[in-house]
């Protein structure tokens, strides 16, 4: 179901606003029927018109991007731009991530506005996981890497992390795949160890890994394929 102003905006080039006083003006039917209400709950198989013409059913987008360090993870930003910013694609409205990233970091995102398969993606209860190519001023002590491979407790929190896998790749280089999405929390476990992050950089989110013909700040869609791993 979804709000019938939304539906307009996202399957015509009608802004919300503009989709909102059209359903108000009834220019707008549903099934045959004026609707004067943009709040409306629709299927998104219903038949819609516009001035009598159809409205082809808006279909759910989903893009992987190469994001870059300087921009924010977020719709909109007084200060930074943001990564919706970057994609030039119509009626963003509705748009969202798949797993945020912090602003110097660089990498996998997933942007959708399908919120069901976003949720596959981020539920605590999925423990999708997550790989990060991650550089420290130091290597960790063979103790420490127990303690990030076994769970240890951040700071302000009760129940410990769940296991990490971890891999080295050259000196101060590291592979760390995560299956929880706290808040920094790379960066958080790591420096419980005493060892500080450098530069984040994601490289998968479940079995889909960042696309390496893509460079930074470049985005595609997905394939039907890639779709379907969540």
């Amino acid at each position: 179901m979804l709000r019938l102003d939304r539906y307009l905006s996202n399957a015509t080039a009608l802004t919300r606003s503009q989709a909102q006083r059209a359903v108000r003006g009834g220019r707008v039917m549903v099934e045959g029927e004026t609707v004067k209400l943009g709040a409306t709950l629709i299927p998104l198989d219903a038949r819609v018109s516009l001035d009598g013409e159809p409205v082809t059913p808006p279909r759910p987008r989903y893009v992987m991007l190469h994001k870059p360090p300087g921009v924010v993870c977020a719709t909109e930003d007084p200060s930074h731009r943001t990564a919706i910013d970057l994609l030039d694609l119509p009626n963003p409205a509705g748009l969202h991530f798949a797993g945020r990233l912090d602003i110097d970091a660089t990498g996998l995102v997933l942007i959708t506005d399908d919120g069901q398969w976003s949720h596959r993606i981020v539920s605590p209860a999925r423990h999708c996981d997550k790989c990060y190519r991650v550089g420290l001023d130091r290597d960790p002590t063979d103790e420490e890497l127990l303690q990030l491979r076994t769970g240890l407790r951040l700071r302000g929190e009760e129940k410990p992390t769940r296991p990490a896998k971890l891999e080295s790749i050259k000196p101060g280089e590291w592979l760390i795949t995560l299956s929880e999405g706290r808040y920094h929390q790379v960066k958080r476990m790591f420096a419980a160890v005493g060892c500080k992050v450098i530069s984040l950089h994601r490289e998968s989110i479940g079995q889909l890994a960042l696309d390496t013909q893509l460079k930074v700040g470049q985005y595609r869609n997905l394939t039907l394929d890639e779709i379907g791993l969540f």
